[in-house]
């Protein structure tokens, strides 16, 4: 047993695993271990994250690699996972990918260490934001922002051309995001580019991705310039929009107008401008990133899947009957359209891994002792894999995993996309919600064709994507006699959630005060 040395100390930076772990030798590694670089033979520069689920599925479910001079310990059973769970006994970790955004996010809400206060006084504010009252009030600018997505896909169906799904998932998770949370439109649906905002962003994700398996960012001198003009781009961006916002009327009770107004209950703490950028920073970067990769891989399995996409179909049908758009509760209502998400999650979660540090001595799983500090990373991806949960055929897509008695009869802390503990997304019903009401409108309004010859690639870049993945599309006909918000306005009828709360999902000008990111 390690020497007793009370409280996790304060980590910042790098804390190399043979600082904490005071029996490594136990842990296994890679049999071909070379002086000074470590364990790199095989080893990928663009998919790390793959490359290392690989030698989870050989050295089994804890096991650690050494890359120039650092040592990593990585978890990836779920027994193990659990016990990291416990929040008594370990905190979040800032591991070497999420540090690695501190220039661009700070002490925001997904970059903070433990001991900044920042992260908890940004989660009290605005944590009010994604209650019920508050997500019925962004429900009708989803729809708005949905009805840009099926405008754009109803030209290329028209048009016999295919659609870059991860590019239009993008878009419409910036747009809903930008909206909601902050009175912005990016006009990402008109233009032919990506707006500069996701360039940078998507520079700078790269960058801290490269970050991991470089032996020293001097090698990285011209990246890096480039990454400081992406972070000037990101912080150019949110302080125009702050200041317009400031020289407006404000009251829209959105995200920003929390973080700008509200104080903390019972201290009267605010949050200081700079903080303000941050966690800005945060909301846009990684939530709609996120949930981009997320809609994209579950449309990839509903498209490889035609009874699983009927049988989902189906549902949204029965459930929505001919309301031409659906109300808040009625996308709740969308069990088995959940489960697909679900199940995309678990086998791609686009968080692939979260990292866990001891608060105290303790021994991991009765079996592993740690120091304080000492930290481990666990691959959700092979969490979500694990044959003693999952069963043999963990690798199969089936949405019927998380049917209530299938929940109900697995273990807890199997299913992290989220993350885990007091730090886990803030955001995940707004997640969830713009999700399986995107999935539910484009059901019932397209038939997916894949591309037969297409076989998922996957794009890492510290979140996961599909790569090039592009799906045909046949416009529906009025199964049930529903017509789109659009062609009903265009008819000059009115819609029947118009009046109800719902919305119309074409010309809706509210302003409504969104998805987290893994705080």
């Amino acid at each position: 047993m390690a020497e007793t040395t009370g409280v996790a100390p304060v980590t910042k930076g790098f804390r190399s695993a043979e600082l904490g772990w005071p029996e490594l030798h136990r842990i296994p590694r890679p049999p071909y271990r070379l002086p000074l670089v470590g364990d790199v033979v095989g080893a990928s520069l663009t998919t790390p994250l793959q490359d290392t689920v690989r030698l989870a599925r050989r050295l089994g479910p804890i096991f650690r690699r050494r890359a120039f001079g650092r040592e990593f310990v990585f978890v990836a059973g779920a027994r193990l996972a659990a016990d990291l769970a416990d929040e008594t006994r370990f905190a979040k970790h800032v591991g070497l990918g999420v540090a690695n955004l501190r220039p661009v996010a700070g002490d925001g809400l997904f970059t903070a260490y433990n001991h900044e206060p920042n992260w908890q006084l940004a989660h009290d504010v605005l944590a009010p934001g994604f209650s019920r009252e508050a997500m019925l009030a962004y429900h009708p600018m989803m729809l708005a922002v949905a009805d840009q997505l099926t405008a754009r896909w109803d030209r290329a169906a028209a048009g016999g051309r295919s659609v870059d799904v991860p590019a239009d998932m993008t878009r419409l998770t910036l747009e809903t995001i930008a909206r909601t949370g902050f009175g912005h439109d990016f006009g990402s649906f008109e233009r032919a580019r990506p707006h500069p905002f996701v360039t940078a962003m998507v520079g700078t994700l790269d960058y801290a991705q490269r970050l991991n398996t470089m032996p020293s960012p001097r090698l990285m001198r011209r990246a890096a310039r480039r990454n400081r003009a992406d972070i000037a781009v990101l912080n150019d961006t949110v302080d125009a929009l702050v200041r317009e916002r400031r020289a407006g009327s404000g009251g829209r009770g959105d995200l920003l107008d929390r973080m700008l107004e509200t104080a903390r209950p019972g201290t009267g703490e605010r949050l200081s401008d700079e903080n303000v950028r941050r966690q800005v920073i945060t909301f846009l970067v990684a939530g709609h990133e996120t949930t981009s990769g997320a809609l994209s891989f579950a449309l990839h399995y509903l498209a490889r899947h035609p009874d699983v996409a009927a049988r989902a179909r189906a549902e949204v049908e029965r459930v929505w009957g001919d309301a031409a758009v659906p109300g808040y509760d009625q996308v709740a209502r969308l069990r088995y359209t959940r489960r697909v998400l679900d199940e995309a999650l678990r086998l791609w979660p686009t968080a692939p891994a979260f990292a866990r540090e001891a608060r105290t001595d303790t021994v991991l799983a009765g079996e592993h002792p740690m120091r304080p500090g000492a930290w481990a990373l666990v691959l959700t991806s092979m969490l979500h894999r694990d044959p003693e949960v999952w069963g043999p055929d963990a690798g199969r897509f089936d949405p019927d995993r998380f049917a209530p008695d299938a929940v109900r009869a697995r273990a807890a802390h199997t299913f992290k996309p989220f993350g885990t503990g007091a730090r886990a997304c803030i955001g995940r019903q707004f997640a969830l919600h713009e999700a399986t009401l995107v999935l539910g409108l484009l059901l019932r309004r397209y038939d997916l064709v894949p591309d037969p010859a297409y076989r998922l690639k996957i794009t890492e870049r510290l979140t996961l994507m599909p790569d090039g993945l592009r799906l045909r599309l046949e416009r529906r006909g009025p199964v049930t006699g529903v017509p789109h918000a659009r062609d009903t306005a265009a008819r000059g009828e009115a819609g029947a959630g118009g009046r109800s709360g719902a919305g119309s999902v074409s010309g809706s000008g509210a302003r409504c005060p969104v998805r987290g990111a893994d705080e």
